[in-house]
């Protein structure tokens, strides 16, 4: 198939990040789907990317939401169960600079649980996903992003990085990457 294909390469820089970085070594990149879709009109507080983790906490399939009990549809892609996906949105994410883009995957797969069981990394409190201080994990996704650098990646890992979307397009006709429909949720009783 002609064109660039976004999924393969972002799936490659990540299987590159967590193979370098040992505090990401638990993440095992085939059992996280690496989507992207397309961005629409100008937001005020802009996504650039998503993990989607597909089960409760503890790497439960059960659990709450509000009062409600649901169950999450396992998700499986070319005959392997996913535990996560990761999504970009293009062409957002890959006009955004390239330490801004580098911090941006580091930081979801800083997200990834260390039990890798399909749920997030937790935080005590209520605000579970960042801790109590965003400038706490803020501080942790850079650091690991400058252990990831002082590693000496394979320049052709992260060379796409260095383009914006239409560089992408001109250099390869057109940009592809999987899209994925948002996980199931049934509920449960």
């Amino acid at each position: 198939m002609d064109g660039f294909d976004y999924s393969r390469a972002m799936t490659g820089l990540c299987e590159d990040i967590v193979g370098r970085v040992s505090d990401l070594s638990h993440i095992d990149m085939s059992r996280v789907l690496v989507a992207g879709t397309r961005t629409r009109g100008a937001r005020r507080y802009k996504t650039y990317a998503a993990l989607t983790p597909l089960r409760f906490p503890g790497g439960r399939l059960e659990g709450y939401l509000g009062r409600r009990k649901f169950r999450v549809a396992r998700y499986e892609y070319e005959g392997r169960e996913m535990l996560y996906i990761l999504t970009f949105y293009l062409p957002r994410f890959q006009d955004a600079a390239f330490d801004f883009k580098l911090e941006t995957v580091i930081h979801e797969l800083w997200h990834i649980g260390p039990r890798f069981d399909g749920d997030y990394r937790r935080f005590a409190g209520r605000y579970h996903q960042h801790g109590t201080r965003q400038d706490g994990f803020d501080a942790a996704v850079r650091r690991l992003t400058r252990v990831y650098l002082a590693t000496g990646p394979d320049p052709e890992r992260v060379a796409f990085l260095h383009r914006s979307f239409a560089e992408l397009v001109e250099a390869h006709g057109s940009v592809r990457a999987l899209r994925v429909a948002q996980p199931t949720m049934i509920r449960v009783g």
